[in-house]
């Protein structure tokens, strides 16, 4: 049996907070490399790693943050972000995570509904200003010390912290922000973590539903924990593991799939700050990473690079593949030229905390390029008919339904939408359909919901919807998702025009690349008369969907993603 060294055997549920598991963790392998970056960046222990935490733990003390209070962080993968949500950890604050790729008009939505008392922020990502964004949503920051902002916009937000060279006026530079800290005294810090309970929320994160806006998942730290402890545990992880996260660290893939299967054995972390396949591949050369995580756009992006045998892959066994369906070629490739002779795949989604099922090491290649593995221990899944609920035999289509530690609290200050995601027994239902065979290994077919998913990205098409409303000259639209060899599906809108509108295709994507992050940007604008509906008056979203795959012969795609 293997056991996490040091730390608990694979049948034991871990009751610890976040923090106190980092301070174990840092007293047991004080010296050896926790946090890394390449390219001469920040390289931290397990205790200096614990240290730094500590001191930013000051720094939120020291302008107000308290038990219960929510810090959001809007920031790539630098280390500003590992810090700050390390140090929510040691007084109770709750992280909310925020998609890099947001814009004014989401981020407003974010904080509004998160009610965020402080936001740590770096200065953008691609074509997002982040300094411009708050600018524009805080014009009294200039003139309000951090922590005692009084905005009517955004009433719970207090002031903003800024990661980065040239902070802008009114926000808190990062190290005044640690400066603020020192007054701060080690026993109130002692306190504040002896007050936490494993069970408290630590984490909201948001994400993609199919209607209305983005819902904010509340995680406890006996959720992400004990989820990161099994994904680790499925790819055997140890001491003697690092593991290269590109990933972002807003999501589920790199806060719990990445750093919480890492913490949990003391497994250490190579951060990419956005991904880039050279640096990438450069940082696996340089730190002899044994484990690197991915979306199946990454790994083609490596495997495709020119420079891709000029480095050296030569310590890597393991890693993840997920966030959207991994083509059997790619996997094999992975296999076979990046000497990931382990790599695993993981099913879940954010409100699982997110893990549900994992192939493990010791899996043949078949079943890892062919299922998404078996359930977690301590979990419980079953696959339903969608209409009466009864389970269905194995290797018969139905949706998947879990119960267990994994479940989220529910959403943030949403009931009703709790309510219809967690039944009264306690089981979430995911909306994904699949089949499981005889020996326990599920297979994914299809979503009951009409989530896009794209190159790993969650998008929901209720929300590019209401934001092209806003536009003068639309009078409907409905977005689907159309398959696509490269993302698995990419944005399709179809827009019915007000009378007399001569708004074409140009000028609904350039209004859309103002508004929405890149990756939601419809790439296919279809304009038509009327949608399919069906004799209740509902429109019929898969029969768009045909007639985008009809009418932009993306029949080949189709078939790719139903293989």
């Amino acid at each position: 049996m293997h056991q996490t060294k040091g730390l608990y055997p694979d049948e034991v549920l871990i009751d610890i907070t976040i923090a106190d598991l980092l301070d174990r963790q840092a007293a047991w392998v004080p010296d050896q490399l926790a946090v890394m970056y390449p390219n001469g960046g920040p390289q931290w222990t397990w205790k200096e790693f614990a240290q730094r935490v500590t001191a930013a733990a000051k720094g939120l003390w020291a302008i107000g943050v308290r038990k219960g209070d929510h810090v959001g962080i809007w920031a790539t993968n630098i280390p500003e972000w590992i810090v700050t949500a390390f140090a929510c950890t040691r007084i109770g604050a709750v992280v909310v995570t925020i998609n890099t790729n947001y814009k004014q008009f989401e981020v407003e939505y974010l904080l509004r509904q998160s009610d965020c008392k402080i936001l740590v922020q770096n200065a953008g990502f691609k074509d997002s200003d982040y300094t411009a964004h708050i600018a524009a949503l805080c014009p009294m920051l200039a003139d309000a010390p951090c922590g005692q902002m009084d905005n009517p916009n955004l009433p719970m937000l207090r002031g903003v912290v800024y990661a980065g060279e040239n902070c802008p006026a009114g926000m808190l530079a990062w190290e005044d922000f640690l400066a603020r800290g020192e007054s701060v005294g080690d026993e109130i810090i002692a306190a504040a973590q002896a007050d936490c309970n494993p069970h408290d929320t630590i984490n909201i994160q948001y994400t993609s539903g199919t209607t209305g806006f983005p819902k904010g998942v509340m995680l406890t730290h006996y959720n992400i924990v004990n989820d990161g402890k099994a994904i680790g545990d499925c790819m055997a992880f140890t001491e003697k593991d690092r593991l290269c996260i590109p990933v972002p660290l807003f999501h589920c893939f790199g806060l719990v799939l990445g750093i919480m299967a890492s913490l949990t054995h003391a497994t250490g972390m190579v951060f990419i700050e956005s991904f880039n396949p050279i640096k990438v591949m450069s940082a696996i050369s340089e730190f002899g990473c044994t484990a690197v995580h991915g979306v199946p756009t990454m790994f083609i992006a490596m495997l495709e690079n020119e420079h891709f045998d000029e480095y050296d892959f030569s310590t890597l066994r393991t890693g993840i593949m997920a966030g959207s369906p991994c083509p059997i070629p790619v996997m094999r490739e992975v296999v076979d030229r990046m000497n990931m002779s382990e790599i695993t795949i993981v099913f879940g989604q954010t409100e699982s905390s997110p893990g549900i099922t994992q192939t493990r090491t010791t899996d043949s290649l078949e079943r890892r390029v062919s299922t998404v593995g078996r359930v977690f221990p301590h979990m419980e899944i079953k696959i339903v008919d969608p209409e009466s609920g009864v389970e269905v035999p194995p290797n018969t289509q139905g949706e998947i339904i879990t119960r267990g530690y994994q479940i989220m609290k529910g959403y943030y200050n949403l009931p009703e939408a709790t309510k219809k995601a967690i039944d009264e027994d306690g089981w979430l239902h995911t909306g994904d359909l699949g089949t499981v065979d005889e020996d326990g290994y599920y297979r994914i077919t299809g979503r009951l919901k009409d989530m896009i998913i794209r190159g790993g990205e969650n998008i929901y098409p209720r929300e590019l919807e209401e934001f092209f409303y806003t536009h003068p000259e639309v009078k409907d639209v409905q977005v689907v998702g159309a398959p696509d060899e490269k993302y698995g599906e990419e944005v399709l809108a179809f827009i019915v025009k007000k009378p007399g509108s001569t708004v074409d295709e140009a000028t609904l994507a350039a209004f859309a690349k103002q508004g929405l992050s890149r990756h939601k940007v419809p790439r296919y604008i279809i304009f038509i008369d009327s949608f399919p509906m069906n004799a209740a008056g509902k429109i019929l979203k898969y029969k768009l969907r045909e007639m985008g795959v009809e009418q932009l012969s993306l029949q080949k795609a189709a078939t790719v993603e139903t293989a």
